[in-house]
């Protein structure tokens, strides 16, 4: 029975400069740069002990059109790896590191096969003799809402035909419509295998044929989370094996606690310690988001404690770690200072501050400075609805905190 077995990855978005995070130690924001080439290390290492016969990358290998040297220096090398085990790779690029950026050129090694921004095919036989077709297309410039899956066609004799696309699955509206389609376009092209790339959560838009994102290979922010990989592949005449494969050197979490029942600071940092020895990953860094609900603590000194040193505190166990769990960000919502009610009977000011917040309008004007700012806009992509939200209610939480001392 003829059979392949290949690796299936996308959005490796490497040398990505994890915004917003400079204020970690210098040893862990050091593993936390690392990361995306942490996760390649480990993606080639992963083909390498499985002898998988080839390697896909959908989309999104480099983090920026200016694809660093570091970056595809970095990447050369793992490729060299993968030549001296005979394993051709094939990558298409997408909307982040497309073919009409500014960059120095490294040449790559002879096993890297880079598709053009015209669809095309490419010949694999493998070292059994089974003939593959791969089809797909790199990105000429960052916007491509055109429906390029039209281009795509069957082209016979071959044993196995996969199609390698970075685009939006058209019912998703999280995520850029770039390159869109459906998954009946991509069922009525009877391909075998299609490798997708572009959405960074992992999933399976179809079993048979396999329709899948892989999700990107290591999270980058706070909207990211858990563990990411990519996915090794077995296909054979009859059946589809898929089996993930972990590759994140640092994960992104989020947690909750309640802490209603604490009575005083002490219990309050006992339970948070007792959280993040749960979370604590061998071998791994975690970025966590915790939210404390529901602190009400009697006396107002350690109250205080919580707003002003929890954190530190807490951070202070996690800078020699190399397992870390470093909080990056707090959210500490205190019954108390949450009751807009109670506070508007205390005083009109806070009626007028609540009124002020509500009728707020100009949050994208606020922060306009930013996306202008000549690096900035490189980096900052536009705010949901939510994400706005979400900002705004935190910015009335800080201003209560600062008030009601």
């Amino acid at each position: 029975m003829k059979q392949i077995s290949f690796i299936h990855a996308a959005d490796l978005h490497l040398d990505s400069p994890m915004v917003g995070l400079k204020h970690l130690p210098a040893n862990i924001l050091s593993k936390v740069r690392e990361s995306t080439f942490g996760a390649l290390e480990r993606l080639t290492a992963a083909a390498i002990d499985r002898n998988v016969d080839f390697v896909i990358i959908a989309g999104d290998l480099y983090d920026g059109e200016d694809r660093s040297l570091r970056a595809q220096s970095r990447f050369r090398n793992e490729m060299k790896k993968l030549l001296q085990h005979n394993i051709p790779v094939y990558v298409i690029h997408g909307n982040h590191d497309h073919l009409n950026g500014s960059w120095v050129h490294l040449e790559m090694p002879e096993n890297v096969h880079v598709f053009g921004s015209e669809l095309e095919m490419k010949i694999l036989e493998t070292k059994r003799g089974e003939t593959i077709h791969l089809y797909g297309f790199s990105y000429l410039q960052r916007h491509v809402f055109d429906k390029r899956i039209e281009d795509y066609q069957k082209i016979d004799p071959a044993d196995f035909h996969i199609g390698i696309l970075h685009g939006n699955e058209g019912g998703s509206t999280d995520h850029d419509n770039y390159a869109p389609f459906s998954i009946k376009d991509l069922h009525d092209k009877q391909f075998d295998y299609w490798a997708l790339g572009h959405i960074h959560k992992r999933t399976i838009l179809s079993e048979n044929p396999p329709i899948i994102y892989p999700g990107n290979t290591q999270g980058r922010n706070k909207k990211e989370l858990g563990i990411k990989g990519c996915y090794h592949v077995m296909l054979n005449e009859i059946e589809t094996k898929k089996e993930f494969v972990e590759t994140s050197n640092v994960i992104w979490d989020e947690v909750s606690i309640d802490t209603a029942e604490a009575n005083n600071f002490q219990e309050i940092f006992k339970v948070c310690q007792l959280t993040i020895e749960r979370l604590r990953k061998a071998g791994m860094g975690t970025l966590l988001t915790l939210n404390l609900k529901n602190v009400q603590l009697d006396h107002s000194q350690e109250q205080k404690l919580i707003d002003a040193e929890l954190l530190e505190l807490l951070l202070d166990y996690e800078i020699d770690e190399d397992s870390f769990v470093w909080i990056v960000d707090i959210n500490i919502q205190n019954k108390q200072l949450l009751d807009r009610k109670l506070l508007m009977n205390e005083a009109d000011f806070y009626t007028e501050l609540f009124a002020t917040i509500d009728d707020f309008q100009n949050l994208e004007t606020a922060i306009a400075p930013l996306y202008e700012h000549q690096i900035g806009r490189r980096y900052l992509e536009g705010l949901s609805e939510g994400e706005q939200k979400e900002l705004i209610e935190k910015a009335e939480k800080l201003l209560i905190g600062l008030l009601y001392q």
